[in-house]
């Protein structure tokens, strides 16, 4: 049985505790949080304890699940892989990359296990397709959401855009080899939207689209690979995959004389899926994987190198945003 605890019991972090509370092979030791007040609260509804301090709640527990602001991520992972402690902590996985090649390599000279939250590789309608994503030559991301001060306190990048930043890393097998960003802040002093263009080794090209002052919520990622359209729609839950038809071949020399008398669907075979009623939701199964990784020693799906690349990109498309506005 994992002794797991919870460090910042927010928005996030509340959920965090719950679903600890009800995963097998899993008990919840306990919460921290620096506002006591709320660490009571908490700890009343889910009958746990509340620790008064972050290293009484260490000295009880093989494992830690940190949910706070991401300014303390490096210091409280730090802490715990230096008490011997297994890792999950909420993206990004720190501040800066050095701090989060640090954590990294302290991990790994300890043997101890870091999970990053990226919650997406879990979202359903990866899961129903991430097989069938094989080399994509083209990717297109937009993820926009209405304004809310909460998260404002650091970029969109940050915020909105560093999950389809690993979702794309994730799905493209080579290096990054260049990137073009713009971005501007509307609402407030930081990056509110933000477009990065980000070209690989292999040809493969990536489009992504972050807002957080948008009219609309909107979250799609669109792949084209040789043999397929593949179109992700997190917002309504639905996946649609497009491949060329079976009897294509045949009409194609009709085609290419001029002929158009052909419906869509004697050109294309597609296939739609809805993923709106998951078996499980994304958290949980996310946090339902990092118990299995430390219980029976396995690499976790989104590893601490996972979520370090995905802030360097995030570093990147930063300094190339803010060297465009420093010209203007």
């Amino acid at each position: 049985m994992l002794k797991i605890g919870v460090v910042g019991v927010g928005h996030l972090g509340q959920h965090h505790a719950r679903i600890f509370k009800s995963i097998a092979f899993c008990e919840l030791t306990g919460i921290y949080d620096k506002n006591e007040e709320r660490a009571r609260e908490i700890a009343g509804k889910l009958g746990i304890k509340a620790f008064p301090t972050y290293e009484a709640l260490l000295d009880s527990i093989e494992a830690v699940d940190i949910a706070a602001t991401t300014i303390y991520h490096y210091d409280l992972a730090k802490q715990a892989l230096e008490h011997g402690k297994h890792v999950f902590v909420e993206k990004p996985i720190t501040a800066t990359v050095e701090q989060g090649r640090e954590l990294v390599a302290l991990a790994k000279a300890n043997d101890l296990k870091i999970q990053v939250g990226h919650i997406e590789r879990f979202n359903p309608v990866v899961l129903k397709v991430e097989k069938e994503i094989d080399e994509p030559m083209f990717i297109e991301s937009h993820r926009l959401a209405p304004f809310n001060p909460r998260g404002t306190d650091v970029p969109v990048v940050f915020d909105l855009m560093i999950h389809d930043i690993d979702l794309i890393l994730s799905f493209v097998n080579s290096p990054l080899v260049d990137i073009r960003a713009s971005g501007v802040g509307v609402l407030t002093p930081s990056i509110d939207i933000a477009n990065a263009r980000l070209e690989f080794k292999n040809g493969a090209i990536a489009n992504v689209t972050s807002s957080r002052i948008s009219m609309k919520r909107e979250r799609k990622l669109r792949f084209f690979q040789k043999d397929a359209y593949i179109s992700m729609d997190f917002q309504g839950q639905k996946v649609s995959v497009l491949r060329k038809a079976e009897g294509l071949n045949k009409i194609l020399p009709e085609i290419l004389l001029g002929n158009t008398d052909f419906s869509p669907e004697d050109l294309v075979d597609m296939q739609q899926y809805d993923c709106s009623k998951p078996e499980k939701d994304a958290l949980t199964m996310e946090l339902e994987s990092f118990v299995d990784a430390v219980s029976n020693n396995k690499q976790p799906i989104i590893s601490g190198e996972d979520g370090l690349r995905a802030l360097e990109v995030a570093m990147l498309i930063m300094d190339k945003i803010n060297a465009n506005l420093k010209l203007l």
